[in-house]
């Protein structure tokens, strides 16, 4: 029998890239396509308020039902920044654990003012705690944790 030998070495068929994508865990990967659905959701619903219609959004204590308003359009930001890292992280982007890092710190911030700010400038006293926190916070510590591993590993594409 003949027998082929390459001159790259054994090892040059064996070459496989390591995922960032593992690096994540279920629960972000899980949130990730719920992002990416929201946000996807999100340019239907501005072009139903286009045309006219009444649309109940909510995110982070912040409600309205006119997606052109200024409220709805800051809505609509914020989803559109959780779609495009949620976008990032899943297509393991160089910049994807920057882009989370801002969006858990932004998505905290945001939470806060509407916890401790926002019932003083609208006047109702009311004080809600905002459940998105839970999730935030551990959120940022994981990509903060995964952060060095992110930037070691090769993108597999």
């Amino acid at each position: 029998m003949n027998e082929e030998t390459s001159i790259f070495g054994p090892e040059f068929n064996e070459v496989s890239f390591p995922r960032r994508r593992k690096l994540l865990p279920w629960w972000i990967k899980v949130f990730t396509w719920l992002f990416l659905v929201f946000a996807g959701m999100s340019v239907i619903c501005l072009v139903l308020g286009v045309w006219g219609m009444s649309i109940n959004m909510a995110m982070y204590g912040l409600q309205t039902n006119e997606p052109l308003s200024i409220t709805g359009l800051i809505l609509f930001t914020v989803i559109w920044i959780k779609g495009i890292t949620a976008l990032a992280l899943w297509l393991e982007r160089d910049w994807a654990i920057k882009a989370g890092i801002f969006d858990a710190i932004f998505g905290i911030v945001f939470c806060v003012f509407m916890m401790v700010v926002y019932p003083f400038i609208t006047g109702k006293w009311n004080f809600t705690i905002r459940l998105e926190l839970a999730l935030l916070i551990p959120y940022l510590m994981k990509l903060i944790k995964i952060k060095a591993d992110w930037e070691k590993k090769a993108r597999a594409f």
